[in-house]
C-alpha cells in the first residue's frame, strides 16, 4: 500500500490503482487524485513499461493523468449504478486478459456514478484500429446493444488499454468476483494471467 502523498515508489512488478472515491470525487472523479505526488512516479513507471491495472476510480485517475485515452463522465442516467453486468472480452492480447478468450462473456460488478466512457471520433477510431478496447458491456449472449449499456459509454466500452497494452483501465471490478465464495469467479482469470506473466 502506497500513500498518495509519497513521492517515490519501491521496485514493483505491477501497479494497481484501485476503486474508491479519491478526494470524495469532488471537482471531477479522479481529477484531484491524478495530481497527487505519487502519481508523478506512477506515470513515469507506466511510461517505462511497468503494468498498471486501473479499476473504477483508478480508471478515472489514469485517464485524468493521461495514461489512458478518453474521459469518464457522469452516467447517462445521472445516477449511481451498482449491479453485476456482463462484459464481452474484446482482446486477449495483454498481460491482463491473456487467460480470457476473445468474444468470451464474463460477469463482473460495477459501482460508479461517472463511468460513461467518452472518446472523440479520431481517438475512438485509433482505439479500434489498435485493438485497444479491452471489454464492452454486453448481454449474457454476447450481443452488444443499448440495453446492455449501464452508463451510456460510447460503443459500450467498459475498459481500454494504452497503445502498448501495459495499462488497462476498466470500470467493472474483477477483484469483487474473483472467488466462488464471493458469488462468482470470472475476475480470477485476470489475476491468474498477471501472476503468470509477471512470474
Amino acid at each position: 500500500m502506497i500513500w498518495h502523498a509519497e513521492s517515490e515508489l519501491p521496485a514493483l512488478d505491477l501497479i494497481v490503482l484501485p476503486g474508491g472515491f479519491a478526494y470524495g470525487d469532488y471537482l471531477r472523479a479522479g481529477a484531484m487524485a491524478a495530481h497527487s505526488p505519487v502519481m508523478r512516479e506512477v506515470v513515469a513507471r507506466a511510461r517505462a513499461g511497468t503494468p498498471v491495472l486501473a479499476i473504477c476510480n483508478g480508471f478515472q485517475i489514469a485517464a485524468e493523468a493521461g495514461l489512458l485515452p478518453g474521459a469518464l463522465v457522469p452516467n447517462a442516467g445521472l445516477k449511481f449504478v451498482c449491479r453485476d453486468v456482463h462484459l464481452r472480452v474484446e482482446s486477449s492480447a495483454s498481460v491482463f486478459t491473456g487467460r480470457y478468450q476473445r468474444g468470451q462473456v464474463i460477469r463482473l460488478p460495477i459501482a460508479h456514478h461517472e463511468g460513461n466512457y467518452h472518446a472523440d471520433g479520431d481517438r475512438l477510431k485509433a482505439l479500434l484500429d489498435n485493438d485497444q478496447v479491452a471489454f464492452r458491456y454486453a448481454m449474457p449472449c454476447g450481443e452488444v446493444c443499448d440495453e446492455s449499456n449501464p452508463n451510456g459509454s460510447i460503443g459500450n466500452i467498459a475498459g481500454v488499454f494504452n497503445e502498448t497494452k501495459t495499462v488497462l483501465g476498466m470500470m467493472p471490478h474483477p477483484e469483487r468476483l474473483a472467488d466462488a465464495r464471493l458469488g462468482g469467479s470470472d475476475g480470477s482469470a485476470m489475476f491468474e494471467a498477471l501472476a503468470a506473466a509477471l512470474a
